[in-house]
């Protein structure tokens, strides 16, 4: 116990020489939190764009749908197996689509499309079409539909325009007719900003002529970690006619850029850490040095050398506990920040993410795993460092320590 009461008193006895070794390993944990923030951050609204906003985590589709995507290859959405698919504790919405191309027209203005059918529940909860709208409102029923932004200004419409639609419709029929701009939507990706136009899945329906028919179930998942197992359960309840397939499965090229950017970031993140303990490392040597006389008096007068290494490693313990959690007091406030407010990039840059449909913007994470796992992780590297000072004293001569 005189240990713990001893360590305390030596490390605020020479309060300046605390204070740099408190402030050493409270950088180091105010550069690695951020930064390992940062790039769970990124990766989470990489994914969030592309899985929240359109493609969700998980597909079923009718089996051949993804190699020839038409109506033809569409299915009749089966209620029973809905209701079982809910039931699946992992996924949080699920919900019914219909995905087809059309030319959208307005005077001398023609572009393609992708038109997206989405019932009430995606309305809401799924890709929550409503908190996307700029202007407007979105029309359950009726004829009308929302514009992406990009869309929009392509098309030179605003709310109450009309537009008219121009497609093939299911079993080769011919799919056209006059709709209103009810809304105009901002989705955060914007390859799909630039081209897609939403409608109730009713009245898409209807206006390709395939009553009842969808062309995807997707299915939204509490957390992404789920996704393997979520698809392997999924999988057991369908029959040979359908496809499950996971977002990594529709887009591998997006997998393997983050697969690329991650390995990238944990070279760049084992530098940080290097840099971080030798930091700390150089700190500590100073300070051993500082207090070589004072080690050789302590042996001198009879401590033993076990007792001296335990009363230093008490002090370093205390030491790197206190600046982790300082770090982590100071850290904390810059991460929420960046959340909330967070890095906007431009240039080529943001044209290459632009290119993936990605949104330009480095976002923060604030899993709490992550001050966890980073405060551990300093503490674990000042706990490495701080067995220096056991090296040193075990090779120390007191005669020769105590001379200036």
């Amino acid at each position: 116990m005189w240990i713990f009461t001893l360590a305390w008193k030596n490390i605020w006895r020479n309060k300046s020489r605390t204070i740099i070794v408190l402030s050493a390993i409270a950088f180091a944990s105010i550069i690695s939190l951020p930064a390992s923030s940062l790039k769970e951050g990124i990766f989470q609204n990489l994914i969030s764009n592309i899985v929240g906003s359109y493609s969700g985590h998980i597909q079923i589709h009718q089996k051949g749908y993804w190699q020839e995507q038409t109506l033809e290859n569409g299915f009749v959405s089966d209620a029973n197996l809905t209701f079982k698919i809910r039931q699946i504790p992992e996924v949080e919405h699920i919900a019914n689509r219909l995905e087809s191309f059309a030319l959208i027209s307005s005077g001398e203005i023609t572009k393609g499309a992708i038109v997206l059918g989405v019932d009430s529940i995606e309305k809401f909860q799924f890709t929550r079409v409503c908190d996307k709208l700029i202007r407007g409102i979105f029309m359950d029923s009726g004829q009308g539909l929302l514009l992406s932004e990009g869309l929009s200004n392509k098309m030179k419409k605003n709310v109450n325009d009309t537009v008219v639609l121009i497609g093939q419709g299911y079993r080769g029929s011919i799919a056209a007719d006059r709709f209103i701009v009810s809304g105009i939507i901002r989705l955060p990706s914007p390859k799909l900003n630039s081209g897609l136009l939403v409608m109730p899945l009713t009245e898409a329906q209807h206006f390709f002529l395939a009553d009842s028919i969808v062309t995807t179930t997707s299915l939204l998942l509490k957390k992404s970690s789920d996704l393997n197992q979520t698809a392997h359960k999924i999988r057991a309840l369908m029959n040979k006619d359908h496809e499950v397939m996971t977002w990594e499965e529709i887009m591998p090229d997006i997998k393997q850029h983050i697969q690329t950017d991650s390995i990238n970031m944990r070279i760049v993140q084992l530098i940080l850490y290097m840099l971080v303990g030798f930091g700390i490392f150089s700190t500590i040597v100073i300070m051993m040095s500082e207090r070589r006389a004072e080690h050789g008096m302590l042996l001198a007068l009879g401590m033993s050398k076990l007792r001296l290494q335990l009363l230093l490693i008490t002090e370093s313990l205390y030491t790197v506990m206190l600046g982790s959690l300082l770090g982590l007091l100071l850290g904390a406030p810059l991460v929420f920040y960046l959340h909330k407010f967070p890095l906007r990039i431009s240039g080529a840059a943001a044209d290459a993410y632009a290119k993936f449909g990605f949104e330009p913007i480095f976002p923060t994470s604030t899993d709490f795993s992550i001050f966890l796992y980073q405060s551990l992780m300093v503490f674990i590297i000042g706990t490495m460092v701080s067995l220096y000072p056991l090296s040193v004293v075990h090779r120390m001569k007191a005669i020769f320590a105590m001379k200036k």
